[in-house]
């Protein structure tokens, strides 16, 4: 059994951002949020098809592929910055932070989609509706998580924060699998909730000071299943970097 999440009202999105600290919108908020047609996002879906395995796994897994891309926002100006590496401080990420981790660049076609763009804008002005800044600075994530070896790991450092202002985590896709339970957690605090996203391009928003959050492992229900989600991170005083990144 899976429990569904509450969903919030397109026009309660921002304030119920604000009070508790997360929302989770259904794919047609979504859609209405960004201006785009549910219909184009499902479109990019075939994206996550034959992506690269995630070669940095310290748990020696095989079940993570993925592809990064990064992003400035200066009002409705998209920039794709130059490829870069993606680094977390050990503080927020204990099992693969301190280390560069150069992840294939995501599709050129991806990259000059609207629709993808689109998303990218949208959820910015949501944001800046809440905190007012000058400029964006966005990592945009694909992952497929699958059950090459039996099991998945959605989060295999645990329950985390990214480090970030704001984290979107959309859910693509569920193909032919069990688990993979969102949790999240304030962050000062015991409470906490528990649910399963299905619905393709449904979306958990979260003010990354405020909580914490994972997903639980995904297993099989027949031969082979995965799990597509897009996660996107809006940081407000520059991307994460290295030591060796900040000196350059």
């Amino acid at each position: 059994m899976t429990l569904a999440p509450l969903l919030t009202p397109r026009q309660e999105i921002v304030q119920s951002l604000k009070k508790n600290g997360y929302v989770v919108i259904s794919a047609e908020s979504v859609a209405e949020l960004c201006h785009v047609a549910v219909s184009d996002l499902e479109a990019l879906n075939h994206f996550w098809d034959e992506m690269p395995r995630d070669p940095y796994l310290k748990d020696g897994g095989r079940y993570r592929y993925r592809r990064h891309a990064s992003y400035q926002i200066t009002g409705q100006q998209l920039e794709m910055v130059p490829h870069r590496a993606h680094w977390q401080s050990v503080t927020y990420n204990a099992l693969h932070g301190g280390i560069e981790r150069w992840f294939d660049p995501i599709h050129v076609d991806l990259a000059k989609s609207a629709a993808w763009q689109t998303v990218l804008l949208g959820i910015a002005n949501t944001l800046s509706s809440l905190k007012p800044i000058k400029t964006w600075f966005i990592e945009a994530h694909q992952f497929r998580i699958d059950t090459t070896d039996g099991i998945g790991r959605p989060t295999p450092e645990g329950a985390h924060r990214d480090g970030v202002d704001f984290v979107a985590v959309f859910l693509l896709n569920r193909v032919g699998i069990k688990g993979g339970e969102t949790r999240i957690f304030d962050a000062n605090g015991s409470a906490g909730l528990r649910f399963t996203l299905s619905q393709p391009w449904s979306l958990l928003l979260m003010n990354d000071e405020k909580m914490i959050h994972e997903s639980t492992p995904i297993q099989p229900l027949g031969a082979h299943g995965h799990r597509d989600t897009l996660v996107l991170t809006y940081r407000s005083n520059g991307f994460q970097d290295s030591p060796l990144q900040a000196q350059q």
